[in-house]
């Protein structure tokens, strides 16, 4: 292995990382880690660009900024983002943020919401929202419809955890609504499955565009870290492509494979890294993986931001590849991954 990276490095210094989206850290607002884990794995398993970053850094270098779950603000990180969005920046949200510090109302009114209130409240006297019982007792639904919905059945996908209750503000869109179910999960009423069943009754917005922003009221990274439902990504991944058509790079491989696009300014080439290992909860302590899988056959798109005069596989052994031009992007075909390959981009 050392060997292998030894051969590699060449590649690997001086290299930058090219991304399209900045998501705010949770860590600084004291989130869970698996809001951190849930976007992680939404993005990489969809071949996005991305830089964890904190509210000091600059935003304006980003095409969207992702506030997950927890990112509350206050007037200093309200005055940095309504910047951002006018200067033409565009912005996801969900659940809590974009919230006040107190989370009774929202700071960002670009967003497009109002909060109706903490909605239902448990047994122990707290907002049931967002929060993870053992018979998802609170759970609601998501009704997909147009392009966010793409790719998905237009009917009633469960949500484990409760929304924050949202109305539209004029001028807003609601992309998707949320359906109640027929009753919360108490000791006064029992379901035999998981959740209680979809009533069909709309309850309040699910998920809402305005402008240049896309909002779920959901806790869709933590729900994803913790159930990985196909639906939580694919309703994410849409309204990433709404805000972001052209994303700088795009894959027809598993979404095991994981992609990332380094750029060498003195070397005057970019580097996509292709990794496909599968590691195995074998084990209770670590992960294991034992079996490289290869990939045969993976196309690749890139928006290249100059004139590309070669396209090959590197280090060993070195094989140029055929590419095309198709719109604003260069097109090629990896013949195989096995473990990992960088393709070396060389502009004219």
């Amino acid at each position: 292995m050392y060997n292998q990276v030894e051969l590699k490095e060449p590649w690997c210094r001086g290299a930058k990382p090219v991304v399209d989206i900045g998501v705010l850290n949770p860590d600084e607002f004291r989130g869970s880690k698996e809001t951190s884990h849930g976007f992680v794995r939404m993005l990489e398993e969809s071949g996005h660009q991305f830089d964890i970053i904190d509210t000091y850094m600059d935003f304006d270098s980003y095409k969207v900024l992702v506030l997950p779950d927890c990112i509350t603000v206050d007037d200093r990180l309200k005055e940095k983002i309504q910047r951002y969005l006018s200067n033409g920046g565009k912005l996801l949200a969900s659940f809590e943020s974009g919230m006040n510090p107190e989370k009774t109302q929202f700071a960002l009114m670009q967003l497009g919401v109002e909060c109706l209130g903490p909605g239902p409240i448990a047994p122990d006297g707290l907002p049931a929202r967002g929060r993870k019982f053992d018979r998802c007792n609170y759970a609601d639904y998501i009704l997909p419809k147009g392009a966010v919905g793409k790719g998905l059945p237009e009917t009633e996908h469960v949500m484990y955890t409760r929304c924050v209750d949202v109305s539209a503000l004029p001028g807003s869109e609601i992309l998707a609504p949320v359906i109640l179910s027929v009753f919360d999960r108490t000791y006064q009423h029992f379901s035999s499955h998981n959740q209680s069943p979809s009533s069909g009754r709309v309850g309040s917005a699910g998920i809402v565009r305005s402008g240049n922003t896309i909002y779920f009221a959901h806790k869709i990274f933590e729900l994803y870290a913790q159930y990985a439902t196909r639906w939580t990504k694919n309703l994410f991944v849409n309204a990433l492509e709404m805000l972001l058509p052209e994303p700088v790079l795009r894959h027809d491989g598993p979404s095991t494979l994981v992609a990332t696009v380094n750029a060498q300014e003195k070397e005057n080439r970019w580097v996509v890294h292709l990794l496909h290992y599968i590691p195995l909860r074998r084990a209770t302590e670590l992960e294991i993986i034992e079996d490289v899988i290869p990939l045969n056959e993976v196309k690749v798109s890139l928006r290249a931001p100059k004139p590309v005069k070669d396209v090959a596989c590197r280090p060993q052994p070195y094989t140029s590849l055929d590419f095309w031009q198709t719109g604003s992007y260069i097109e090629f075909v990896v013949p195989r991954i096995e473990g990992h390959q960088m393709i070396e981009i060389a502009f004219e």
